[in-house]
């Protein structure tokens, strides 16, 4: 059945329009229009005065409500889809840590066995961000030291064929010996390459760009400092126009003046928010074992016993209302930052990302405070607040 919205702002790429429709036919975006529609064998919806918005898109999120992508189970991905859906994004990456080789290949052996399923009343689960183990032991974070390792590139060729092309995204530190031959086996895979938690110099992390890395995990975070005569990974990822950078619009992770200065370096299309949520998301505060560490999550922050953040309790709506009330960007330029952006990163803004006809109808409906009153995964009705049924 066909389905149009009416009486609803939407959200394009740089602009919002009123009084237009929009039709959905076979789960793609049919048509956006003033003009009169035929409602023949068509569902009205009535957008009751909602803004109407691309699905968000976190492309860093390790999980939500007691479970992690490391769990390795489906129990675990259902809850973080369903979870998803509340909160506005319509598709999200199943993001790894830095964990044991075992660990890490149940993880996506799992994620894969997932993706098999077709659920289209939950968050689309669009692959794999792995985040480790090649890392910079100097900017761990809350990454696990013991699994933290230099580059062994078999190892890693054997996470990306046990991904059967799912591995969309590899964080991996450039100044490591053999940075380059995975830079280039990944990207020859059509895999982005991120740089973090990494202690690079500038020309390191110049060096990495030059041979294929397009991505700087949660920046700023993870890093070496920024200084005046070694501007290291900080400088290097703010200046090259390759680069996207991950920002964590929570208010804990990054200063507003720090949101401002990498969008003023970056951009419009060169920012993709993201929530790096762990499993503490939608779950009380309190202490709580993640995945062997032990955190105090207190509001909306995750410390380790040393204080180190170690993830987020933040979601994309969140991020996206944060982003306009902290530094004055105007909401189609959040919304895209939430969508669009983070979509081209893994290779799929020619389908989503955007309200434009054609592309998947992965839509939600929120209000002025980016609360999610609805959401439609390829058209399905999936989550409208206050039901029962999610």
């Amino acid at each position: 059945m066909n389905q149009i919205i009416n009486n609803v702002k939407i959200i394009l790429k740089d602009q919002i329009i009123y009084d237009n429709q929009l039709l959905i036919h076979d789960g793609k975006i049919a048509a956006i229009t003033q003009e009169s529609l035929p409602v023949d064998d068509c569902l009205m919806i009535d957008g009751e005065g909602l803004y109407l918005s691309p699905g968000f898109i976190d492309i860093h999120n390790h999980g939500n409500s007691g479970f992690d992508a490391m769990d390795a189970t489906t129990e675990a991905l259902e809850t973080i889809s369903r979870f998803h859906m509340k909160n506005g994004v319509t598709g999200f990456l199943a993001t790894t840590m830095t964990a044991s080789y075992g660990e890490t290949i149940c993880a996506i052996e799992n994620a894969v066995e997932y993706s098999t399923r077709v659920d289209t009343q939950s968050s689309q689960m669009l692959g794999l961000y792995l985040e480790g183990p090649y890392f910079s032991v100097k900017k761990k974070g809350a990454q696990t030291e013991k699994y933290i390792t230099a580059i062994h590139l078999d190892e890693l060729k054997s996470y990306v064929d046990c991904g059967k092309g799912f591995v969309k995204i590899v964080a991996l530190a450039p100044e490591l010996e053999k940075s380059k031959e995975a830079i280039t086996l990944l990207v020859d895979k059509g895999i982005t390459v991120s740089a973090g938690h990494s202690y690079a110099t500038y020309e390191e992390t110049i060096a990495g760009i030059e041979n294929g890395i397009s991505e700087a995990t949660h920046m700023f975070n993870g890093m070496r400092n920024f200084d005046h005569r070694e501007p290291g990974i900080v400088g290097a990822c703010l200046l090259d126009d390759r680069v996207t950078c991950e920002m964590i619009c929570d208010g804990i992770h990054l200063h507003p003046a720090a949101m401002q200065i990498i969008i003023k370096m970056k951009g419009n299309e060169r920012v993709a928010l993201i929530s790096d949520s762990i499993s503490a998301n939608g779950i009380p505060d309190g202490v709580y074992d993640y995945l062997g560490l032990k955190v105090t999550v207190n509001n909306n922050e995750v410390r380790l016993p040393d204080g180190t953040l170690a993830g987020s309790t933040l979601s994309l709506n969140k991020a996206v209302s944060n982003l306009v009330k902290m530094t004055g960007v105007d909401l189609p330029t959040a919304v895209r930052m939430a969508s669009l952006n983070p979509a081209r990163q893994i290779g799929l803004s020619e389908t989503k990302g955007s309200i434009e006809v054609g592309k998947d109808a992965d839509i939600i409906l929120f209000d002025e405070d980016i609360n999610i009153k609805r959401t439609f995964i390829k058209g399905v009705p999936a989550y409208k607040e206050g039901s029962p049924k999610r």
